[in-house]
C-alpha cells in the first residue's frame, strides 16, 4: 500500500515537472528570439543607457520567473529521485520500475542508459508519457546540476540540457572541492571529448561533450549548480 502511495506521488511530480518544463521553455523561446536578450544579455546598449529595443520590465519579469521555476524543477527533481531510490531499496530483488508497473515493457533489462546522439537546444527536453514514467535508478548520486545553457554553446550542441543532473562528468564523479576540479577536468580537456552521464527524468543518459572555444564565455557555455 505504501509502495503504490509512492508510484502515484512519484507520477503526480512528474506530470508537475513536465508542466514547469513547458513554462520554462516558452520563457526561454521568448528571452532567446532574434534580437531577445537572452537568458542574460545586457538590458542596457554600449553607452550605458536602457536599451529601448526590449521592453525591460517584461525582461527582467520573465528571467526571475525563470530562477523561480529552475528551484521548483530542481526540488520535485530531487524529490522524485528520493522516491525512485525508496522504492528500489524496497525491492532490492527485483528491477521493475514504474514504467512497467504501468505497462510498459520496453526497455525492461533493469538498468538501461539512454544515449543521446543528437545536439539539443538550450531548453528542457519535455518527455512524453511512457519516457517521463520510465524509472530506474542507477546508483550514483547527482553532484551537480546545469541550471544555466547558452544557445549554440558547446554544452548545448553536444546535447546537455537545462535541468540535467550530472553523475559523472569525466574522471570527476562527487567528492569534495567539485568547482575547482570540474573546472580542471573542462580546461584539461580543450578539445577532447569528455564522458559525461547526467540523470534526466529519472534515467540515466550518456554524453559525450568536448570543450571547446565559441563565441561565448567558456569553454562549454554552461553553469553547473553543486547539489
Amino acid at each position: 500500500m505504501v509502495a503504490s502511495n509512492l508510484k502515484s506521488e512519484t507520477m503526480d511530480l512528474m506530470q508537475k515537472r513536465t508542466a514547469i518544463e513547458a513554462q520554462m521553455n516558452a520563457i526561454i523561446s521568448r528571452l532567446c528570439q532574434p534580437g531577445g536578450p537572452g537568458l542574460s544579455g545586457n538590458l542596457v546598449d554600449s553607452e550605458g543607457f536602457p536599451r529601448s529595443d526590449i521592453d525591460i520590465p517584461v525582461i527582467r519579469s520573465e528571467r526571475g520567473r525563470l530562477t523561480e521555476l529552475r528551484n521548483d524543477h530542481m526540488e520535485i527533481t530531487e524529490k522524485i529521485n528520493q522516491n525512485i531510490q525508496v522504492l528500489h531499496s524496497a525491492k532490492p530483488a527485483s528491477n521493475l520500475s514504474l514504467s512497467r508497473d504501468a505497462g510498459n515493457t520496453e526497455g525492461s533489462n533493469g538498468s538501461s542508459v539512454t544515449t543521446v546522439a543528437s545536439p539539443s537546444s538550450n531548453g528542457i527536453s519535455q518527455s512524453d508519457s511512457s519516457t517521463t514514467m520510465d524509472i530506474d535508478a542507477n546508483g550514483g548520486i547527482p553532484f551537480a546540476l546545469v541550471d544555466e545553457i547558452a544557445n549554440a554553446s558547446p554544452a548545448a550542441d553536444d546535447g546537455l540540457q537545462l535541468g540535467d543532473q550530472v553523475l559523472k562528468f569525466g574522471d570527476v564523479e562527487g567528492g569534495d572541492d567539485l568547482l575547482r576540479r570540474l573546472a580542471s577536468e573542462t580546461q584539461s580537456n580543450q578539445g577532447r571529448p569528455v564522458a559525461v552521464v547526467v540523470m534526466r527524468h529519472g534515467t540515466p543518459v550518456n554524453l559525450t561533450v568536448t570543450p571547446r572555444s565559441w563565441q561565448g564565455r567558456g569553454l562549454l557555455g554552461c553553469h553547473f549548480r553543486m547539489m
